[in-house]
């Protein structure tokens, strides 16, 4: 099942299945997907939609949404990996390339991960936003590597510094 979620910075195409939400993609963006599942009438892949459209509701008007979205992304076991590290960065903050493939090369008991197959996962990550490969920066924290471009990269991670900004004036008054 799909929906089309209008987001401040572009269309939005959503996908989920009975499981959950399978994929969140920015129109026109690298790694656009070959097939989507059917539109077929599925309650519980509306509802997983649903959670979807409250959770990108809150988050575009710089709220840090409190729950996650039933996930389901379609990957291999290193990209599934890679994936569950990257929902662990928390909201508002950044890591790098080389922090998650230290982290691999620990979790996976191998000497060293290169960065760039790292890169290569989180550029595939089917579900932006929610599994938030947009904190991830290069190696001196440049820009780098969005599929759905630098300039969304960089109002996704000013979006979220606002909004932890605005938590802290609000929490020191």
């Amino acid at each position: 099942m799909t929906h089309n979620y209008r987001s401040p910075l572009g269309e939005i195409l959503l996908s989920a299945d009975d499981s959950g939400l399978t994929g969140l993609w920015f129109s026109g963006q690298k790694y656009f997907p070959d097939r989507l599942p059917e539109d077929m009438a599925d309650p519980t892949a509306e509802h997983h939609l649903d959670e979807t459209v409250r959770w990108l509701d809150l988050y575009f008007v710089g709220q840090k949404p409190d729950f996650i979205p039933k996930l389901h992304p379609a990957g291999t076991a290193f990209q599934q990996l890679i994936w569950s590290l990257l929902l662990d960065i928390p909201y508002g903050k950044t890591a790098t390339y080389g922090d998650l493939a230290k982290q691999v090369s620990i979790l996976l008991g191998r000497p060293h991960m290169s960065a760039q197959a790292v890169g290569g996962a989180v550029g595939h990550n089917p579900i932006s936003i929610i599994i938030p490969c947009h904190r991830v920066l290069g190696a001196k924290g440049q820009m780098t590597g969005y599929a759905s471009g630098i300039w969304r990269k960089e109002k996704l991670l000013t979006l979220e510094s606002a909004a932890l900004d605005l938590q802290q004036t609000d929490k020191s008054r």
